[in-house]
């Protein structure tokens, strides 16, 4: 499958979107479009299998934000709502007016925050690892659980991690105190549309009790486990995709009831 990949200007900062589609169906309006957005100094590569998983049933686009993926930074903090705009302005730009929203780590953040601000362009969101925990709230604990999974991470994503994180020290540096602070047990209550929670086995940073925490506050959740760490969409890639299009059809038939 070939990626369209575009760079869209949104209040004079550059977000990429790479589209991943069934052949030929790349501009076609095929709902809901699966969006996909990276944790703190991750970029699309971090749903390079999982989107080619996904892309086969879905219109898919994941979304690099300013400052990440070698784009240029916005040289200050974004606060958590105004990534989430941006992400929905840029998709909204290429035609995607109901969307599922896929967001790892901190992007578990962003697509809560987007679901909140534009609830009537989102069918659901998925969060993929969230952060953060809040019984573990300190940087410190934060460092160490991250220097934890990269033991159970792969070579691939490790390396992944790494060149990603070089790239986007910058933004990076700026996005950490938004990322610490945003309410997100709060924010995944406030949410009215179905909320799906995903965490790896192995997991040292979105852990079973928090992940079950946010799955409980949630209006409609649900909490699935996959084996894998951290990223865990890109160990277990099918079975991610398998997971997020039987989450789909449960949320389609209880619809029609």
């Amino acid at each position: 499958m070939r990626a369209l990949v575009e760079t869209v200007s949104v209040d004079g900062m550059p977000v990429r979107l790479r589209t991943i589609a069934p052949a030929g169906r790349r501009h076609d309006a095929l709902e809901p479009t699966v969006v996909l957005v990276h944790g703190i100094g991750m970029s699309h590569r971090s749903f390079g299998r999982s989107q080619i998983a996904l892309a086969r049933e879905h219109r898919t686009i994941t979304v690099d934000l300013p400052g990440f993926g070698g784009l240029p930074g916005a040289g200050r903090r974004l606060e958590i709502p105004e990534l989430a705009d941006l992400v929905m302005r840029a998709v909204r730009s290429r035609g995607v007016h109901e969307s599922i929203l896929v967001g790892q780590s901190m992007g578990a953040q962003v697509v809560v925050e987007a679901a909140i601000r534009h609830p009537e362009e989102v069918d659901s969101v998925v969060l993929v690892g969230p952060v953060i925990d809040d019984h573990r709230r300190t940087l410190l604990q934060q460092a160490l659980s991250l220097g934890v999974d990269g033991f159970f991470e792969t070579a691939r994503m490790n390396a992944v991690l790494v060149t990603d994180y070089l790239r986007s020290l910058r933004q990076y540096r700026w996005q950490l105190r938004p990322m610490m602070r945003y309410p997100m047990r709060e924010a995944v209550g406030r949410l009215r549309v179905p909320v799906l929670v995903v965490r790896g086995h192995r997991d040292p940073i979105a852990r079973s009790a928090w992940t079950a925490r946010l799955a409980q506050v949630a209006e409609r959740g649900a909490l699935a486990e996959l084996r894998g760490a951290h990223h865990v969409q890109e160990h277990e890639p099918g079975a991610f995709a398998e997971l997020v299009d039987e989450f789909r059809r449960m949320q389609a038939l209880e619809a029609t009831r």
